[in-house]
């Protein structure tokens, strides 16, 4: 039994890691998408109508931001919300050309 706990306590550890992962990642494509819109976190919270503190708190991770307040955030930098949930096109693009380099470096 206690073999099987360890095992459910490892499986349960990898999820909320993975978790942890797409969650930092979504949030650091928010401020991504802030900054290149040239928003301050004050500019940002008054035209998504939030504060300036549950901006700062959100993209630091602080706090976990529910769908209805990240609708508002993208709303707000005129972004729809998928762009928040991938990778810029360059990242993409790097990503693929990495892949095509190891293809014809091995064929």
């Amino acid at each position: 039994m206690l073999f099987v706990n360890e095992i459910l306590f490892i499986l349960i550890s990898m999820i909320e890691e993975e978790f942890q992962e797409q969650v930092n990642f979504v949030l650091g494509r928010l401020k991504e998408e802030r900054q290149k819109a040239n928003m301050s976190q004050i500019e940002l919270s008054f035209a998504a109508g939030l504060s300036q503190n549950q901006v700062n708190c959100i993209e630091g991770g602080k706090n976990i931001p529910n769908l209805y307040t990240i609708i508002k955030l993208c709303n707000a930098l005129k972004i729809r919300p998928e762009i928040l949930f991938s990778a810029p096109k360059d990242e993409k693009e790097a990503a693929k050309n990495e892949i095509i380099a190891l293809v014809k470096k091995y064929i």
